[in-house]
């Protein structure tokens, strides 16, 4: 509720700042207030689902699974509305201009990696049915974006005694978390190659 709640409040700063019609900031409040409803809902189904039910019972999960689902098709939705409302504050004629910028914004590569790999690791865990998108599950979240910035940094700064010490820095990272008993050998590894990966992709593909 909380990371919902700031990115809530950051897209209506963002709304502010594009300077968006009152019929489009509406549209974006109501958008904002949808996902952070279902999200309260959600967390009151799963409290009231472990009061009522103590013991392990397939529709318990059922019902967990299903309020879940609703929090995912709100942030859909959430994804879509945005997009049609950002969509409208770009000037198209200076997009061979913005394209060469953003080529030379390592900056701002690193950011479309690291935005691509969170949004991948959180759509795996809800395919998945992990109990939570932020701790334990498969694959690591952190192990996923630690070895993004490692290959983020390697690119951006084509300094080998850098990369290397950034990539003993993610390894770190990810030994954490099996010595932590947060996640197994595999989620480690799996989320491991998924940051690195993804980030070589775009790098390779934006660069």
């Amino acid at each position: 509720m909380r990371i919902h709640f700031l990115l809530g409040f950051l897209v209506l700063v963002g709304g502010i700042y594009l300077s968006l019609s009152p019929l489009e900031f509406m549209l974006l409040s109501v958008t904002v207030c949808f996902v952070l409803i279902t999200e309260m809902f959600n967390t009151a189904i799963e409290h009231v689902v472990d009061l009522v039910e103590t013991t392990h019972n397939p529709l318990a999960k059922i019902i967990k699974d299903v309020a879940a689902g609703a929090v995912f098709v709100a942030a859909v939705n959430a994804a879509i509305v945005g997009y049609l409302i950002a969509v409208r504050q770009v000037d198209w004629s200076s997009g061979p201009v913005m394209a060469d910028r953003l080529r030379n914004s390592p900056w701002h590569i690193t950011l479309i990696a690291l935005i691509v790999v969170v949004g991948l690791v959180f759509a795996i865990k809800v395919i998945r049915h992990e109990k939570t998108l932020l701790s334990g599950g498969m694959p690591s979240g952190h192990a996923a974006v630690s070895c993004s910035i490692w290959v983020a940094v390697s690119f951006v700064t084509g300094n080998s005694l850098v990369s290397i010490m950034v990539f003993f820095m993610a390894l770190l990272v990810t030994r954490s978390r099996v010595t932590m008993g947060v996640h197994n050998v595999w989620e480690v590894v799996a989320g491991a190659l998924l940051g690195a990966l993804v980030t070589l992709l775009v790098f390779q593909w934006v660069g």
